[in-house]
């Protein structure tokens, strides 16, 4: 057989392979970046609202009416100081009903102090800016969702009054000072940051009792390890008055979002495994295309005295190589869109459905080398039983073979 039609008759099916492989790389890197950023978005928004841990007297219950703590407590220097805890803030909650001329709204207060980190509602604000709250004189300003000032229509500036059930009961006049936005229906709808002495004040709290404690960590990771940590210094003391204190990281305190969360990781887990066995497969019938147009090659070999394992070997190095190639063009397309959708947001998202207004991505390194070595691995592994073919070939027909 001519060689100019061996290799016109290889070319295309070593390039069809190169191409699968490229574009299965590209689709689990896509796969990855996005959902790895879907996650982190979603629980730095939820960790934005409620912290990492929260410690609480162990009788509070769930309806934003809580039991009062102190905030001395001697446990509060050595969590401050453990390697990991970035920031504890205090903060006081309450349940509370907004009323305007038109329209009438069940809220929770947010109470916190000068403590507060305001980082996360600066990053999410759209109008507006965050109050300026100290411990000498207490402030009327507030930040409000931007859900919330649509739908009772109040702007920068205006003022309303919030009522709250109790006995007897009571109303503060508030001042839109801000206005945030983080997509989160469940949460801009119901959350009113303010100055944690109006909380003090509204059940007749002392100036040094609060609804509990923030934690903010700095991995997420390590949450299930410092939330034990904050726990063994917390969980077992007796307060003054002889109540517990509970100690509930943010996982726990919203399950039904995380347990979401991690179904995320089933649905990367099948398409890896697909992308895997697609690029596999393509590179068995390239090598089978290879073995058999260097069919005569390897006949002259093994006349040669050349052992099967060293022929299959030199067809592996070369799958190897073609393989690499395939990972390059599938690592420069699949970086360089989500470096494309990163920086300018061309994939659109409906807030609504998916709590973002864009398709997320987030890089790490550790995913992008773990996705290129687990797949030259596994598709040179998948190579290695269709080349046993080769010691199945008699080098006097292999010799003849056109």
């Amino acid at each position: 057989m001519d060689p100019e039609s061996h290799k016109s008759f290889s070319r295309p099916i070593i390039l069809i392979a190169i191409a699968g492989i490229a574009l299965g790389l590209t689709v689990m890197i896509l796969s990855v970046a996005i959902v790895t950023g879907f996650k982190q978005e979603i629980r730095d928004k939820v960790v934005g609202f409620g912290s990492h841990i929260q410690i609480m007297n162990f009788d509070s219950n769930t309806s934003y009416e809580t039991v009062p703590i102190s905030r001395q407590q001697p446990f509060l220097p050595k969590i401050e100081n453990f390697p990991g805890i970035r920031h504890i803030q205090v903060f006081g909650i309450k349940a509370g009903i907004i009323k305007t001329e038109n329209d009438i709204e069940g809220v929770v207060l947010k109470g916190v102090g000068p403590d507060f980190d305001w980082s996360f509602f600066r990053e999410n604000l759209v109008a507006g800016a965050v109050p300026a709250i100290t411990d000498s004189a207490r402030t009327n300003q507030v930040v409000i969702s931007k859900q919330l000032s649509e739908r009772l229509m109040l702007n920068l500036g205006d003022d309303f009054a919030m009522y709250f059930v109790q006995e007897p009961p009571r109303v503060r006049r508030f001042t839109v000072h801000g206005i945030y936005e983080t997509s989160l229906v469940d949460f801009d709808e119901k959350f009113i940051l303010a100055d944690l002495q109006h909380i003090q004040s509204l059940n007749n709290w002392e100036n040094n009792q609060i609804s509990g404690f923030e934690i903010l960590i700095d991995n997420f990771d390590e949450l299930d390890f410092l939330t034990w940590v904050v726990t063994r210094e917390v969980g077992l003391q007796f307060q003054e008055n002889g109540a517990l204190l509970k100690v509930i990281s943010i996982r726990n305190r919203y399950p039904q979002i995380f347990d979401w969360l991690n179904l995320q990781d089933m649905n990367v887990a099948i398409i890896l495994i697909l992308m895997f066995l697609v690029a596999g497969f393509n590179m068995v019938s390239g090598l089978l295309i290879l073995i058999l147009e260097r069919t005569q090659m390897i006949g002259i070999l093994k006349s040669l005295g050349a052992e099967n394992a060293r022929i299959r070997r030199i067809f592996l190095y070369q799958a190897a190589f073609l393989i690499s190639r395939g990972l390059f063009w599938g690592n420069l397309l699949g970086i360089g869109l989500c470096l494309l959708q990163y920086h300018f947001g061309i994939v659109r998202l409906d807030q609504a459905s998916y709590y973002l207004d864009r398709v997320p991505i987030h890089f790490n390194l550790f995913h992008l080398l773990a996705l290129n070595i687990g797949t030259l691995l596994l598709t040179v592994l998948m190579l290695v039983v269709p080349s046993r073919v080769i010691s199945g070939i008699s080098p006097v027909r292999a010799i003849r073979f056109e």
